[in-house]
């Protein structure tokens, strides 16, 4: 049964560094919850972008609570961004799973969008509870991400740090950001995950190409699915996108998750 609308509230919890992490709990409006997913943003967006405020909405219709929130350093959340990294992302992500877990019930379906979808995949193995993994325009490896800030690679191994542009916004990049994404055993982790898996991507996207799709797939177990989101853009800015996107991974999951 698709129920109506949502309620949000307004929630926080301690990071990996013990900074205050600004979230959302979204909850179906009539309160009956069959599961909780946990929603990891995009590279630099945060819990209120488009596509994880609407994508949380489609899923609390279909009975599903979900916690966004910006990670450490973004958003209304804590912390200095120079001194996240992915595997920081990670720990995050962990620290939401624990206040879900302490305060409801731990989360049973990841879902991560581009970085937000690697960030998933390393974190699963560390929630026993979670059930099955969805991505959306993620790309196979973290070290991706380096050619949002490729010209200003030289200035940041001279120096230490770097300002780079992203997106119309100004960040501040160190090095061991760019040392951390090299060392993540993404693969490794991809093939041992042991989980059902829904990949999701846009043949068209052009930040995160659609050969990273084929890469996580094909190094993830059955039982896995493939899901193309025909003509979208990487960050799901069309209302049908993110509407398409929510009711498939809403389905999908219905197979993996406790039913009430």
């Amino acid at each position: 049964m698709i129920r109506p609308g949502r309620r949000s509230t307004n929630v926080q919890f301690p990071g990996f560094a013990g900074d205050a992490l600004a979230a959302a709990l979204d909850l179906p409006a009539d309160g009956a919850v069959q599961a909780y997913a946990l929603f990891a943003h995009c590279f630099t967006c945060g819990k209120d972008n488009v596509a994880a405020s609407r994508i949380s909405d489609e899923l609390t219709r279909h009975a599903i609570g979900v916690l966004r929130f910006d990670f450490t350093g973004l958003g209304g959340s804590e912390g200095d961004f120079a001194n996240a990294n992915f595997s920081s992302n990670v720990e995050d992500l962990l620290c939401a799973a624990d206040y879900l877990r302490q305060q409801h019930t731990a989360p049973q379906l990841l879902i991560g969008h581009s970085l937000g979808g690697a960030a998933v995949l390393a974190a699963a193995r560390d929630i026993p509870e979670v059930r099955a993994v969805a991505t959306i325009g993620a790309p196979a490896d973290p070290s991706h991400v380096a050619h949002l800030f490729a010209s200003a690679h030289a200035g940041i191994e001279r120096d230490g740090e770097a300002a780079v542009q992203i997106a119309g916004r100004t960040f501040h990049v160190r090095r061991q950001f760019l040392s951390d994404i090299a060392m993540q055993p993404q693969k490794a982790r991809i093939r041992n995950l042991r989980l059902p898996v829904m990949v999701m991507h846009s043949p068209t996207d052009e930040i995160v190409g659609i050969g990273n799709a084929r890469t996580i797939f094909d190094a993830a177990r059955h039982p896995k699915s493939f899901i193309a989101i025909d003509d979208a853009d990487h960050l799901l800015r069309r209302r049908p996108d993110t509407r398409f996107v929510g009711q498939l991974i809403a389905s999908w999951a219905s197979r993996y998750l406790p039913h009430t």
